[in-house]
């Protein structure tokens, strides 16, 4: 496969094929690196050599009605991890003052829940009316399904973004989630877009999914016109039904990296997201010459490699952490 082709035809405004999807996630060996620079040109031509840096705050922590398989926090998940309701709006706040002070561009408030109450989005409004008043950060909210009114709400409150992942295709979702629907989610997106918010989905990557799912997902996601693009890995958690799933080895992580970025090249971002230390370890320089974006301080059960660990790393590689001061 010729990638400098693709790339500048992906540039020039035309679209990643099918056969081109997959031959991204199945080439050889010896077309990885080629396949990287392709995704390095249409990453560079959206962001240069930037790396948006993003803080994560569980604001809601398991117990979640749902039985997403993946999910430690899921009630059906025989997991040990924290359990706590709804933090206060002051608390949320302190998190947003911990991420600015960090340097953060964009906080992410993330709940354990199938969506919101109105008391949960009265928490949530008030935190993002402080927030916004007082931080020059992007606000971005995951509280599960939205509908039209909830998602009105948020935005008038100063959310900017809002986060709702497919997590993989259309056809394998059902097998790993019953509590609701593929299309849910979809209405979900739809509903937060409509009310005047950027639109973070994306995926996960190891869940059991065919090369055929992914490329769907990607495909998806495009035909969406999400804002921001999070890949997860899978780093298997204990007690979940997924627990003894392998995680996904560097190269194929690389190549999904690649991938979406050549298939969704209008994405504002594509953001390297959970497991990022655990599946890719060395490598993970590499992921930023498609990605240039990532989560810094840990996800939302796990930890990560520390936010200065993180900003050696983007310097090291040659790229640039995108930080704002306090």
């Amino acid at each position: 496969m010729d990638w400098d082709a693709v790339a500048s035809r992906v540039l020039g405004g035309g679209d990643l094929s099918w056969e081109e999807g997959l031959a991204a996630l199945r080439g050889p060996f010896e077309e990885l690196l080629p396949l990287l620079g392709a995704a390095f040109r249409v990453r560079a031509a959206r962001s240069g050599r930037r790396v948006a840096v993003n803080v994560i705050l569980n604001a809601r922590s398991g117990t979640c009605s749902e039985d997403c398989e993946w999910c430690s926090q899921s009630a059906r998940a025989e997991s040990d991890v924290p359990r706590y309701p709804l933090k206060s709006a002051a608390e949320i706040v302190e998190g947003a003052a911990r991420a600015a002070a960090a340097g953060a561009g964009t906080y992410c408030v993330v709940t354990s829940m199938r969506g919101p109450s109105a008391k949960d989005l009265a928490t949530i409004g008030e935190a993002a009316r402080e927030i916004k008043r007082r931080f020059p950060l992007r606000l971005c909210t995951s509280l599960g399904l939205l509908d039209d009114a909830a998602a009105r709400t948020l935005a008038a409150a100063g959310v900017d973004r809002y986060n709702h992942n497919l997590e993989t295709s259309r056809a394998f979702y059902p097998k790993l989630c019953t509590t609701h629907r593929y299309d849910d989610r979809v209405a979900t997106i739809r509903a937060a877009r409509a009310a005047g918010l950027s639109i973070c989905s994306g995926g996960i990557l190891g869940l059991g999914e065919s090369d055929e799912d992914r490329v769907d997902l990607a495909f998806a996601l495009r035909d969406l016109g999400v804002d921001a693009l999070p890949v997860n890995l899978l780093d298997p958690r204990p007690g979940t039904a997924l627990a003894e799933r392998p995680r996904p080895t560097p190269e194929e992580a690389l190549r999904g990296l690649a991938m979406f970025r050549l298939a969704v090249p209008r994405a504002s971002e594509i953001r390297i997201a959970g497991g990022r230390e655990a599946c890719l370890g060395a490598m993970q320089p590499l992921a930023l010459f498609a990605a240039d974006s990532l989560f810094a301080n840990g996800y939302l059960t796990t930890p990560g490699q520390g936010l200065d660990a993180d900003l050696a790393m983007i310097r090291a590689a040659g790229f640039t952490p995108e930080i704002h001061p306090e």
